[in-house]
């Protein structure tokens, strides 16, 4: 999951003006100096680079010990709470979610971002997937799910030493150590050679990469000629044609929003789309699924409520705390539709 950083205010250059009138952030008095010096340089707004000839984005300091940070400290306790899959539920639209099925809907998550991709079944060995990269991957929930579907290799990654340790762990403890190995990498320095992967595999992971245009570019690389590309993903509203920027008030919001979660630019669905265009990447389809995961945030928030669940969130840190009193937000930007919950699926190019 995603989980304070840049912002990206809009799906292309137009938003420039919007980004630099919102650009500076002044710490609360209470926040000790040291973090206050540190979330002026992560959480001040920066528009994304959306033309090609522009220079690559970089991150912004601490960004990266930022993410790795939040997710040695709360993996555990998601686990303990929701399991091994730190990703939205994907619910009909009218459903209600609890706690009784949110395992059920995590894994038809999963089975419907396959299914829009054009995964083959795995009842089709020949064309099915025979080696997996799972990047973000959290403790390897996916990696373990698709490397059983598909009797794959499957590789994750992950910047949190704490995560790689625990999904090596329950992996094993799956009989799975064969196939599935979770290593500390940087998405977007990927170690891996060129065209290794016949499926690359992001799950809410792109929410965190403060330069998509690379982000997508490491994906493309290491996928296999015909490899697909599966990115599931938290996206802001697309751009009506007469705007110029988001509205200030859903500025805000985000700004609030990745404040908790370490989340650097963001951006919208035609950015991702403009992307993988300018890569040559073929078959891009994209979709909105807000509907069919907004009541996962609700449930989320019942499981914080239990005993068990509060109990456990006092005994974490403060940045899993910080992250709990903003759910509600998510929810707001959900309800509002500045919040998109986006799948992208393409192709890398076959061999000639």
């Amino acid at each position: 999951m995603a989980h304070a950083a840049l912002l990206h205010c809009s799906q292309s250059s137009r938003s420039l003006a919007a980004c630099r009138r919102g650009s500076h952030y002044r710490a609360p008095s209470h926040v000790p100096r040291h973090s206050r010096r540190l979330r002026r340089a992560v959480v001040s707004l920066r528009p994304m680079a959306s033309s090609t000839a522009q220079a690559p984005a970089t991150a912004p300091p601490g960004l990266k010990e930022g993410i790795a940070g939040l997710y040695d400290e709360s993996s555990g306790l998601w686990e303990n709470i929701w399991g091994d899959h730190m990703h939205h539920g994907f619910y009909d639209s009218s459903e209600a979610a609890s706690m009784a099925d949110h395992r059920r809907a995590q894994i038809r998550m999963i089975e419907e971002a396959l299914a829009f991709a054009g995964v083959p079944a795995s009842d089709d060995p020949e064309k099915t997937p025979k080696t997996i990269v799972d990047v973000g991957c959290g403790i390897g929930g996916s990696s373990r799910y698709l490397a059983k579907k598909y009797g794959a290799q499957c590789t994750g990654t992950t910047l949190s030493p704490v995560q790689a340790e625990r999904g090596n762990a329950l992996a094993a403890a799956q009989g799975l150590s064969d196939q599935v190995t979770l290593q500390v990498a940087d998405a977007l320095e990927q170690p891996f050679p060129d065209g290794q992967f016949d499926l690359v595999w992001s799950m809410e992971s792109g929410e965190h990469m403060p330069d998509k245009r690379k982000f997508v570019s490491e994906l493309a690389r290491v996928a296999a000629p015909g490899g697909t590309i599966i990115i599931v993903t938290w996206c802001h509203r697309n751009l009506d044609p007469s705007e110029t920027s988001l509205k200030p008030d859903e500025l805000s919001l985000l700004r609030r929003i990745c404040d908790a979660y370490y989340l650097p630019d963001w951006c919208s669905p035609s950015d991702y789309v403009n992307i993988a265009k300018s890569l040559s990447l073929e078959d891009i389809k994209t979709a909105d699924w807000s509907e069919n995961v907004a009541p996962f945030w609700p449930a989320v928030i019942k499981s914080a409520l239990t005993w068990k669940g509060f109990t456990s969130l006092l005994t974490t840190g403060w940045k899993t705390i910080r992250g709990a009193m903003v759910m509600p937000l998510m929810i707001q930007g959900y309800k509002k539709g500045l919040i998109k919950f986006t799948i992208i699926t393409c192709r890398k190019p076959g061999a000639a």
